[in-house]
């Protein structure tokens, strides 16, 4: 958990108290010293990736016949998102720097009054993320989108709405723009997926990744409809490069943290799982006007499996009053903790 808190100016002719930090500036005739990071934690990006990529790569390689255009694709698609991982990798470094000589840092709160909560953590790089998955996902539909292709609208609707978001992340990253702008900014960013959007007006809320990228593919090896099957590869393409350039943060992020993400990556991922969860449509019938559920494995699949079928309004009404009990409950158990934390500020 990072606070942006900036050194105050050193009052004039006050003498030095404290030895100069690697990004002050170098004394006359002397080369400007370069902050230098620890390495990343590669074993936990490792680890991650055996975690989420494993169950993926046997689902599509092994359980399912696949046909081999479409394995072919997953491949191209995977191979550009690990190389989308090293360049991370190598670039958070680089962008580190720059951050920091823009004084654009924080100091990790949960280590206040230790020598380490006194270090210098660059702060927003998740900007990095984004440009690397934006480019990785710009570079692929030209190696598998067709011109005339029904989903290369949504696809670039798609990836315009997530540019959107990266933008306006780290607009907020630098200028700290209030809340009562922020409520506003998804708005602005989710025009071009608004005018894309050609289906019903539900919404699949994204799934965790070691779900979504497994029961995805789960759903695309058992469905027999060639439309559902797209969508269930468009989901799949979009998704594994934010998974591998996710891991590249990961690893500079992991305890202690190196850098930190910013809201740049706090508004990019949830945008781009949002793209995901929207464009990546689950079963509507036309002729009855009900909703299907599939096996997915989030709380809409749930409901629609456990009651069947039924109208887009019926269950949104069952969702809130789900919600609503279980609010009520998490209230009544955390009730105790509540007094007891009311009572000492108090």
């Amino acid at each position: 958990m990072a606070a942006r808190r900036r050194p105050a100016a050193a009052a004039a002719g006050a003498p030095a108290t404290q030895p100069p930090t690697a990004d002050a500036a170098a004394a006359p005739g002397e080369p400007a010293k370069e902050p230098v990071l620890r390495p990343p934690n590669l074993g936990v990006a490792a680890a991650a990736a055996v975690l989420f990529l494993a169950p993926f790569s046997y689902l599509a390689f092994v359980h399912y016949p696949l046909d081999a255009d479409l394995r072919g694709s997953i491949l191209k698609c995977g191979a550009m998102s690990l190389g989308g991982f090293f360049i991370v990798l190598k670039l958070i470094p680089v962008a580190a720097r720059y951050h920091l000589r823009r004084r654009m840092f924080g100091y990790d709160i949960n280590k206040k009054g230790l020598p380490t909560g006194e270090i210098k953590v660059p702060e927003a790089l998740g900007l990095v993320v984004g440009i690397v998955y934006l480019v990785t996902a710009i570079i692929f539909q030209q190696f598998h989108y067709a011109e005339d292709s029904i989903w290369l609208v949504e696809y670039n609707a798609a990836l315009a709405s997530v540019c959107f978001m990266i933008l306006l992340g780290f607009v907020d990253d630098v200028l700290d723009i209030p809340w009562r702008v922020k409520l506003a900014l998804p708005t602005i960013a989710a025009l071009p997926l608004l005018m894309a959007y050609a289906g019903g007006t539900s919404i699949i809320i994204p799934k965790p990744l070691t779900s979504y990228v497994g029961l995805t593919l789960l759903e695309l090896g058992s469905s027999t409809d060639i439309e559902t099957q797209q969508a269930h590869e468009f989901s799949i393409y979009l998704v594994l490069p934010f998974l591998t350039t996710s891991l590249a943060l990961l690893a500079f992020n992991w305890y202690p943290s190196i850098v930190f993400v910013g809201d740049t990556y706090t508004y990019f991922a949830g945008m781009a799982l949002a793209v995901v969860g929207i464009l990546g449509h689950f079963r509507f019938d036309p002729q009855t006007g009900l909703l299907t559920g599939t096996k997915d494995g989030n709380l809409v699949n749930i409901f629609l499996r456990l009651f069947g079928k039924c109208s887009e309004k019926a269950l949104c009404i069952r969702l809130l009053i789900f919600q609503f009990y279980f609010g009520i409950i998490t209230l009544v158990l955390m009730s105790d903790r509540l007094y007891v934390a009311y009572s000492a500020s108090g």
